[in-house]
């Protein structure tokens, strides 16, 4: 007794799969650019927020002292510039250390590019 699942249809062509694999890494690019951009702004965002809130503390910090000191706007000016450099050096080293880690992914997929495929 055999069962008919319906084999009647012939097999589907190579140009089909090959189109249906483009089109699937396709979607698959098109998703890891987005990825890529929604990373790149908050790496963006992270530098921005580290700058601001460097030069928030430095003027807190500076305003607290000239109204405890009275010093009024020495320390003021002396911490807003203390925190224009610390924001600065923090970005930068962020910047530093986010391009390098770019780098080493880059490096990672261009070998694993190059890698030849493993035998079974």
């Amino acid at each position: 007794m055999t069962v008919d699942d319906g084999d009647d249809l012939p097999p589907p062509s190579l140009e089909d799969l090959d189109r249906r694999l483009k089109e699937a890494r396709s979607k698959q690019e098109s998703a890891k650019t987005a990825s890529s951009r929604g990373t790149s702004m908050g790496q963006a965002l992270r530098l921005a927020t580290e700058m601001a809130s460097a030069v928030f503390v430095g003027t807190i910090l500076g305003w607290g002292l000239d109204t405890l000191l009275g010093t009024r706007p020495w320390m003021l000016l002396l911490f807003l510039a203390l925190g224009m450099a610390a924001g600065t050096l923090n970005a930068y080293r962020t910047a530093v250390r986010l391009g390098t880690a770019a780098e080493d992914k880059d490096e990672e997929r261009r070998s694993q590019r190059l890698r030849p495929p493993a035998r079974k």
